[in-house]
């Protein structure tokens, strides 16, 4: 059997876990070097990204950036989270504010002291992304659309930490890019709609509290359809495989999506959307392998010329 303290210690972890959102991390890193294996650069060998030390230092900084923006953001959004998700609030809240804050200034100090192993230019590149957190945090967030926009930019920014350290300015990366902070900005548009009580309570100004639900759901079929330019020019002007057949499928997912969209009225309702929307980005990461399949191919051949 635990001891009483065992519990309350496995208890603050689980908790600094649900805060972090530990869960969603290990899905950044992966897009990351998935990013720069089959997008930035193509022409290494998978192997050699694998093994490149600076990229791993790159996307562990990534990753603790995202960890202590998490911390940050749960730190100014306790009140709001007591309505929005009670449930997950009472396990966040086993972490006192004032331990939130001490990880959160030791796990920055630890990103500043890694980002020097990469360069001058590292430091300065997650030093403003960290203060970009904070600031989107503490007063964006409450604004309207700039505090979507803001959240949606600052999502995708860890693969321009990639895109900096490469160096290669490729026009399809920034279609891809266009349709990811598409994806993102619809879904932090329904989250508002999701969590409309909470936002109320604390005098968040979004879109949905100041205008309705219904110039929401306008301003976000909006957005929806305009994700049909990013993926005409990722399908048909550029090289992208077999990934193609990811985004006809996003398309069609897309069009239930807006069905449903003006079919829903209820916090569960916009929840599944919410949960649409995470499918779509999260299988987008994994599709990013059908680029070019034949790098697992050869990578397998690579490791099995290794281990004989």
């Amino acid at each position: 059997m635990l001891s009483r303290k065992t519990k309350h210690t496995l208890l603050k972890i689980i908790s600094m876990f649900s805060v972090v959102r530990g869960y969603n991390i290990p899905v950044i890193a992966l897009a990351q070097y998935l990013s720069a294996i089959f997008i930035l650069a193509p022409e290494k060998r998978a192997l050699d990204v694998l093994l490149d030390f600076n990229l791993f230092i790159i996307v562990l900084v990534s990753g603790l950036t995202i960890a202590s923006g998490y911390i940050i953001n749960n730190f100014y959004d306790s009140k709001k989270d007591l309505i929005n998700r009670p449930n997950k609030s009472q396990l966040d809240r086993l972490v006192s504010q004032k331990t939130k804050l001490q990880v959160y200034f030791t796990v920055n100090f630890i990103v500043f002291l890694l980002a020097f192993l990469v360069s001058f230019r590292a430091v300065l590149f997650f030093s403003v992304y960290i203060f970009l957190i904070w600031f989107y945090s503490h007063k964006l967030k409450k604004i309207t659309i700039v505090g979507n926009l803001t959240a949606s930019f600052l999502a995708v920014l860890p693969f321009f930490a990639i895109l900096l350290y490469y160096k290669n300015l490729y026009p399809q990366i920034f279609a891809h890019a266009t349709f990811l902070f598409l994806l993102i900005l619809i879904r932090e548009m329904i989250k508002d709609l999701e969590n409309i009580k909470g936002d109320i309570a604390n005098d968040y100004q979004t879109i949905p509290v100041l205008f309705g639900e219904a110039f929401s759901k306008k301003i976000i079929t909006l957005l929806t359809v305009s994700t049909i330019i990013p993926i005409y020019y990722l399908v048909e002007v550029f090289e992208v495989g077999y990934m193609d057949i990811y985004f006809y499928v996003s398309m069609i997912i897309l069009i239930f999506f807006l069905q449903k969209l003006w079919k829903s009225n209820t916090k569960p309702d916009y929840l599944k959307l919410h949960n649409i929307l995470k499918f779509l980005v999260v299988s987008g990461v994994f599709c990013i392998v059908l680029i070019n399949p034949s790098v697992l191919i050869h990578g397998k051949k690579i490791v099995e010329t290794i281990v004989h």
